[in-house]
């Protein structure tokens, strides 16, 4: 079995697909993206590929190490990236020739099925509230918002006192109905990280996210002694050489790797194993599309500290794009009373879609992330 071509398709809103073919008609779908950089990483992975064409596909560990070590400058969010995608569809590949679940093939089944939250959004309380009660109503027992707007490094207690009313009116409203992920996105630095996560400390969150940009990870130690909160990070983090320090420093309780950022499935699972022996949780980072999505829950099957999974149906970023549009088997991300089954079709377990892939790849997209600013001009963590 051959590898003989591959195509990548850049489509709305914001994703990044490949797919791989073989001389024996059996293609493999991955998603290789960095949110506002699709054509860097597009680049990235016509290049890695140029060494996989002509190879055996089911040799996935003998090609990552040889895509990761064979390059003098190594790691980083985009070739990484590159690499997450390129393995995801290698592993769809290896399911399908032997017509079974990727989970199948990394030791079976710890769980029939993995916890999910949904996003939530509104700058104000009311909006935060009411987008509360339809996650609860659509089948969630999780959700998760963000914290802040743009904080400077040292700022305003009126910064605070703002988020803590809108999460105080969530539990006025629902109580502990759904468990509160509270994302600080990097937005703040420490010395406002530790007013936050003190202050927060009366509303018992189910965590908090990323208080502190992964540069400054040495800063969880302090944040972590003023607050019992469950402190999550790791979305921006690449490999289990960046998770080895993190873990450990012993200050941190989940780790949040990306699928499609930190090498994929072989990475990602060895990221996971690790962090079961520091007696860490596992919560994948996906507000990705529907090939990312599936390869977490094919992850999520096998890891046993996984406890619950990002999932971006509905998110702000995907409106009149939705992942669901991508695939043709939509009842495999069906939520039920917070949870969502593991795909057990070969693969991935997912049906792409791929006449509506060739569609909108026509369409294309140049999604950027947003640039904020301070009131002084300066440039604010988004």
């Amino acid at each position: 079995m051959k590898i003989t071509d591959f195509e990548l398709f850049k489509v709305p809103p914001r994703w990044l697909f490949l797919k791989v073919a073989t001389d024996e008609g059996i293609a493999g779908w991955g998603e290789p993206i960095v949110e506002g950089k699709a054509d860097t990483v597009k680049a990235a992975v016509g290049e890695m590929m140029e060494f996989l064409l002509g190879q055996d596909p089911r040799d996935i560990e003998g090609h990552w190490n040889t895509l990761y070590r064979g390059g003098f400058y190594r790691g980083g969010p985009v070739f990484m990236s590159a690499l997450s995608g390129i393995d995801q569809a290698l592993w769809d590949i290896k399911g399908k020739v032997l017509s079974q679940p990727i989970h199948q093939l990394l030791g079976g089944k710890t769980r029939d099925k993995v916890r999910v939250y949904s996003w939530i959004h509104g700058d104000t309380a009311e909006d935060l509230v009411q987008a509360a009660r339809e996650a609860r109503e659509a089948g969630f027992s999780a959700v998760k918002m963000n914290a802040t707007n743009e904080t400077q490094i040292i700022d305003t207690y009126q910064k605070i006192d703002w988020v803590l009313k809108r999460v105080a009116a969530l539990r006025e409203a629902i109580g502990y109905a759904l468990d509160i992920g509270i994302d600080f996105h990097g937005r703040l630095h420490k010395p406002m990280a530790k007013v936050l996560a003190r202050e927060l400390e009366a509303f018992h969150p189910m965590f908090i996210e990323e208080p502190v940009l992964p540069e400054h990870n040495e800063a969880l130690h302090e944040i972590a002694s003023l607050t019992s909160i469950p402190i999550a990070t790791g979305e921006r983090m690449f490999s289990r050489w960046h998770f080895k320090e993190l873990l450990a420093g012993g200050a941190v309780d989940i780790i949040q790797p990306d699928l499609s950022h930190a090498g994929g499935i072989t990475e990602c699972k060895k990221i996971f194993s690790m962090a079961e022996a520091y007696d860490v949780a596992g919560a994948p980072h996906c507000p990705l599309g529907p090939i990312a999505l599936a390869a977490c829950l094919q992850m999520d099957a096998s890891c046993y500290n996984i406890f619950i999974q990002e999932q971006s149906l509905g998110i702000q970023y995907h409106q009149g794009n939705e992942l669901l549009d991508y695939i043709t088997n939509k009842s495999v991300f069906r939520f039920e009373n917070g949870f969502v089954n593991i795909p057990t079709g070969p693969g991935l377990g997912i049906e792409v879609n791929e006449e509506h892939v060739r569609e909108m790849a026509g369409k294309g997209h140049n999604w950027r992330n947003p640039l904020w600013r301070h009131e002084d001009g300066s440039v604010a963590e988004w």
